[in-house]
């Protein structure tokens, strides 16, 4: 077993005690021709820029840094908080612009990366390069962290559940394990839990690599 230290860091992206799923309150409507989920009580922030419905979580206040307060759930993310920084490529930590003079840098599990497939699905947030350590050492998923560098990683879609009508209202049909593509026809009744963007081109390094491979280009 990995010991982890005593954080004095915790990401942006991790969920919060007092941050609790908010009741669906969903409802499906004929728009356009075309059944859509929405919210009874819907408002614009609920959707991301591409206008998938996103599940809804309770806020923490945030602290004068601009930090969500609360002890960390270290196995979660926040849904809202794992969208705003995919969407933006920032870092999961610390939510500055996470490009580092090399790329973008995404953490994975050792055992669950192909060396010979130079694409992956993640939704996993990047990391900016003064954190790609604390990130790797702190999330509870990476028991051997490595780092994949790419220069592109465009979105993909997103994780969540599919809803359907039925006589008692709406209803769960599934929960795929796999993301659902934007653009996909079902999109328009699924609720959105994490977005997930393809990295292309990867280049897979161990962290002292990458770090060093920084150091080497900043000097």
């Amino acid at each position: 077993m990995r010991i982890r230290p005593t954080p004095s860091v915790i990401p942006f992206v991790t969920q919060r005690v007092g941050e609790d799923a908010a009741p669906d309150n969903l409802m499906i409507l004929k728009n356009h021709g075309r059944l859509r989920l929405h919210y009874l009580d819907e408002e614009p922030q609920d959707r991301d820029p591409r206008g998938v419905l996103w599940a809804r979580c309770s806020f923490n206040a945030y602290d004068e840094n601009g930090m969500p307060t609360g002890k960390p759930l270290w196995k979660l993310m926040h849904p809202y908080r794992q969208m705003v920084t995919m969407q933006s490529m920032r870092c999961q930590v610390c939510t500055q612009p996470a490009r580092t003079r090399l790329g973008f840098v995404f953490l994975a599990q050792a055992k669950d990366v192909d060396p010979e497939k130079t694409e992956r699905l993640t939704n996993q947030p990047p990391v900016c390069a003064r954190h790609i350590r604390t990130a790797a050492a702190l999330c509870p998923h990476l028991e051997q962290p490595v780092a994949l560098l790419t220069q592109s990683a465009p979105l993909y879609g997103a994780l969540g559940t599919m809803y359907s009508m039925s006589g008692e209202g709406v209803k769960v049909v599934a929960q795929p394990d796999s993301p659902l593509p934007y653009g996909h026809p079902q999109m328009s009744t699924f609720l959105a839990s994490q977005q997930v963007r393809r990295l292309k081109s990867i280049r897979v390094l161990a962290i002292d690599e990458l770090l060093r491979l920084l150091r080497d280009d900043a000097a």
